[in-house]
C-alpha cells in the first residue's frame, strides 16, 4: 500500500490513454490507474482483517460438541488464553465455512494482485511501452535475444494466483462434511494451509519489489495519446455539440463521420472539425479549442485523490 500510494501520487497528472476493450478510450492520468489499486488492495486488507477475526475460534466441548464431558467455562479459559473464542455452536470441529472464507479472501486478494500484473503486462507490450518493470544490470530478457525485456515477474504473479484460485475452491468444498465430522478435509487442509498463505506473502512482496522498481515512460505515454489523430476528444466534442443545441444523434453522426475520416488519414480530427462549418457555428473558436483541452479531462483528478486518499 505504501508503494502504491507513493506512485500514485508521484504521477498524479502524468496523462495517458485510458482504453477500454484494448481500444483507445478518452484520456485519464497513470496516478488514477496506480490509485484504483492502492484502493482495491486496501479493501482486501479490510477483508483479511475479518476473515482472519471469523477463523479466530476454538473448540474444546467433546467428542460432538455436546459438552459432555467438560465445562464451557474451561473452555472459555483455555481458548481466551489462546487469543480465541469458542465456535458458536460446536460440532466435533470448528466450522469450515470460516476457512473457506480466509481462503476465499487470500484468493480474491490474488486477483486484485493478477489484475496489476496484467495490465503492467499489457503496457510493457512493445507497441505501448508505457512502463518496464525493472531490469538490472547483466540481467538476461532472452537466452535467444538479446534485444528482449520481459515482464517475467508480472507472469509470475499471474501463474501464483491459478493456485490460490485452486485453494479456495479446494477449501469451499471442504465445507460440506458428513454429520458432525468425516476427514476429507484434513488432507486437504494439509497442503492448502501452509501453502496458500506462503504464496500470497511471497505474492505481496514479489509486487512491491516490482512496483518499487517500475520504469514509467511519460513520453511514450503522450506519444500515444495522439496515436488516434485526436479522435479521442470525439466524446467531448459529442457533448459539446449536443449542449450547444444540436440533437445527440445529429451530433454523433458529423463526430463520427469527422473521426473516421481522420483515423484514415490526412487531415486531423480536430482539423477537420475546425474546418467543418457546423461545428464552427455551434462551437466557435473557444467552444472546440474547449473540447481539445486534456485539463477537462484531469480536473476532477484532485477530487477521486481526496477521496481515496483524504486532504
Amino acid at each position: 500500500l505504501s508503494v502504491l500510494k507513493e506512485l500514485a501520487v508521484r504521477y498524479k497528472y502524468s496523462v495517458c490513454i485510458g482504453r477500454s476493450h484494448g481500444v483507445h478510450a478518452e484520456p485519464t492520468t497513470f496516478g488514477i490507474k496506480v490509485l484504483s489499486w492502492y484502493a482495491e488492495i486496501k479493501r482486501w486488507l479490510r477483508s483479511f482483517e475479518e476473515a482472519v477475526r471469523e477463523i479466530r475460534v476454538g473448540k474444546i466441548a467433546g467428542a460432538v460438541g455436546t459438552y459432555h464431558s467438560i465445562s464451557p467455562k474451561i473452555e472459555e479459559f483455555l481458548l481466551s488464553s489462546l487469543g480465541l473464542r469458542a465456535e458458536d455452536v460446536p460440532s466435533q470441529i470448528v466450522h469450515r465455512d470460516r476457512h473457506a472464507r480466509f481462503f476465499s479472501t487470500l484468493s480474491l486478494l490474488g486477483a486484485s494482485v493478477e489484475r496489476i500484473a496484467v495490465e503492467l503486462r499489457h503496457l510493457q507490450r512493445t507497441e505501448v511501452r508505457e512502463v518496464e518493470e525493472g531490469f538490472s544490470k547483466g540481467q538476461k530478457g532472452s537466452s535467444a535475444m538479446p534485444h528482449k525485456k520481459n515482464p517475467i515477474t508480472s507472469e509470475n504473479l499471474c501463474g501464483l494466483v491459478r493456485l490460490l484460485r485452486g485453494y479456495a475452491l479446494a477449501a469451499v468444498e471442504n465445507v460440506a462434511l458428513w454429520h458432525e465430522r468425516d476427514i476429507s478435509h484434513s488432507s486437504v487442509e494439509r497442503v492448502i494451509c501452509p501453502d496458500a498463505c506462503i504464496i500470497a506473502d511471497f505474492m505481496l512482496h514479489r509486487l512491491r519489489a516490482l512496483l518499487a522498481g517500475l520504469v514509467v515512460h511519460e513520453d511514450k505515454m503522450l506519444e500515444n495519446l495522439n496515436l488516434l489523430r485526436g479522435t479521442v476528444f470525439s466524446g467531448t466534442t459529442l457533448i459539446l455539440l449536443a449542449d450547444s443545441g444540436m440533437t445527440r444523434e445529429q451530433a454523433y453522426a458529423l463526430v463520427q463521420q469527422h473521426a473516421l475520416a481522420a483515423l484514415a488519414g490526412g487531415a486531423t480530427f480536430q482539423e477537420r472539425m475546425s474546418s467543418d462549418p457546423a461545428v464552427a457555428q455551434a462551437l466557435g473558436t473557444e467552444g472546440l479549442a474547449q473540447a481539445f483541452a486534456i485539463e477537462r479531462h484531469t480536473a476532477h483528478v484532485g477530487t477521486i485523490f481526496e477521496r481515496v486518499l483524504g486532504s
